[in-house]
């Protein structure tokens, strides 16, 4: 059965982000659709994702977060973590953690290919 997808890429780390689409993308039937909706930050994609919980069968928050010299990271990694979980036990709907928390580019450039896990994790809800 065709299954409507929505990708939501926080695209701040443009070369991260399109290795995590990439992978993502690998793993989603050709037969499925799929739609791309590009944000500034992983701080944007869980409200994206709630505007289009009705639209779709299943989503995929992609992005890239990087510890710096603050807090901030702390915060917008919890942040998001918890409200894509929230999203996705309220809506009853699959919703793929893709966003990758490093603490330097070298690690996030070596998980460029994450996305095929929250990927093949909303395959294998789906399937139930």
């Amino acid at each position: 059965m065709k299954k409507k997808y929505l990708i939501v890429l926080a695209n701040y780390y443009e070369d991260i982000a399109n290795g995590l689409l990439r992978s993502a993308l690998k793993k989603i039937s050709k037969k499925n659709s799929v739609k791309i909706i590009y944000v500034p930050g992983v701080f944007e994609i869980p409200v994206t994702i709630s505007k289009n919980i009705r639209k779709f069968d299943a989503f995929l928050a992609l992005g890239c977060v990087i510890k710096g010299e603050t807090p901030h990271f702390d915060f917008i990694s919890q942040a998001s973590t918890n409200a894509i979980m929230n999203i996705s036990v309220a809506s009853k709907k699959p919703v793929g953690n893709g966003i990758i928390t490093c603490l330097n580019m070298a690690q996030a450039k070596a998980r460029r290919k994450k996305g095929a896990e929250a990927a093949e994790a909303v395959i294998s809800v789906l399937s139930q």
